[in-house]
């Protein structure tokens, strides 16, 4: 039983300092330790792929010549081709374009386009700066610039690129303010392009040209920025049209003063305004006047005007005179009738009552009659 226990001690005392030396390996070490075992794999996959490359040539050789039309691949000139043996890349790059090589059974490749090709990102909604709500859509145009990387480092390059795109506009117009949205597309769309390049440089693709399509705004926004627009415009043309005015004014002030110390002057600009105005086919001629002359015919005519206006007053106070006149001349005519038709209207009720003659009662009743006679007759 001692002795038992004595050799598992000394098992143990063994095992401890093992342990302690792993502990103490460095880094460098472990990789040379993988590296070392990748190669012993390696060498252990180049010798069965040797083997199957081998059979693969027999094969190919037994087959002549209906296996040439298996063997041999043409991609075009916008194409190339990158080769798989055995699962793996082979050496040289991409083949193409023209004809190239492959072994049937080992052998796989994929072809890649490398034309440049066009992604219109579909509309974003975008929360600007200054918390503005926009829609904003784009063209990408981009190419393959490796295909070998576009293969083998990403899963689909295109589809990844183009989602790339989305968000990089939406980060990109979130960090701007509305106004520098619609005023600096240029600037805006040549970051996006380098965000892009930048980022897919990784996937053997290059970003050639981003340009910005569309920026629609909220309807109210867009009212309220056209109403600024044209406010902008109206006071804008207020201050040409009075600077032209000012210049204008100060051009014929310096004319006038030209012309005022030299009266030749004058009367040469007067001469050739007819001479121009000759010239053309017009059938009214406008001839200029002094302001002498036309100040005295406009003090003649209201001389005339007010001589008119004193005459018609007394032509109508005469006139309304003459019709008081005729109208005092037709009451004493009408007053002259109403006392000759007195008498026989007292005659003759006195012969129809047949009544004593004056007496106090019959000439109250004439005395009313008559004026209801005159009462009828006004």
């Amino acid at each position: 039983m001692p002795e038992t226990l004595s050799i598992v001690d000394q098992r143990r005392a063994t095992i401890v300092p093992l342990h302690q030396q792993r502990q103490h390996i460095s880094t460098k070490q472990i990789r040379t330790i993988i590296r070392s075992e990748d190669d012993v794999s390696d060498d252990k996959a180049s010798t069965c792929g040797t083997v199957l490359i081998f059979l693969s040539v027999v094969l190919v050789i037994l087959t002549l010549p209906f296996s040439l039309f298996v063997c041999f691949k043409v991609v075009q000139e916008y194409e190339r081709a990158v080769i798989f043996r055995l699962g793996r890349l082979m050496q040289g790059g991409a083949k193409g374009p023209g004809i190239f090589f492959i072994l049937p059974c080992i052998d796989s490749y994929a072809r890649v386009d490398l034309r440049t090709r066009t992604y219109d990102v579909p509309p974003q909604e975008v929360l600007t700066k200054d918390s503005v709500t926009v829609s904003v859509d784009a063209v990408v145009y981009y190419r393959v610039s490796n295909a070998t990387v576009s293969i083998a480092n990403v899963e689909n390059a295109h589809h990844s690129t183009r989602l790339l795109a989305q968000t990089t506009l939406r980060n990109t117009m979130g960090t701007r303010h509305l106004h520098e949205i619609l005023s600096e597309r240029v600037s805006i769309s040549g970051t996006m392009q380098l965000q892009l390049d930048e980022a897919t440089d990784a996937w053997g693709i290059k970003v050639e040209r981003v340009e910005i399509k569309d920026v629609r705004l909220p309807v109210q926004l867009q009212r309220a920025m056209a109403a600024e627009a044209e406010a902008a415009r109206e006071a804008r043309a207020k201050v040409i049209a009075a600077e032209g005015e000012q210049k204008a004014s100060r051009a014929l002030r310096e004319a006038s003063e030209v012309i005022g110390d030299s009266p030749a002057a004058l009367q040469l600009r007067y001469l050739q305004t007819l001479s121009a105005i000759s010239a053309e086919k017009n059938s009214t001629i406008v001839f200029p006047l002094p302001i002498d002359l036309i100040t005295y015919f406009l003090k003649t005519n209201d001389a005339q005007t007010q001589k008119n206006a004193k005459a018609a007053a007394a032509a109508m106070a005469q006139q309304e005179k003459h019709e008081q006149q005729e109208e005092q001349r037709k009451q004493q005519e009408q007053q002259k009738r109403q006392q000759q038709k007195q008498p026989k209207s007292a005659t003759v009720l006195y012969s129809d009552v047949k009544q004593p003659p004056k007496t106090q009662e019959t000439s109250i009743t004439v005395a009313t009659l008559s004026e209801h006679q005159q009462s009828t007759a006004m």
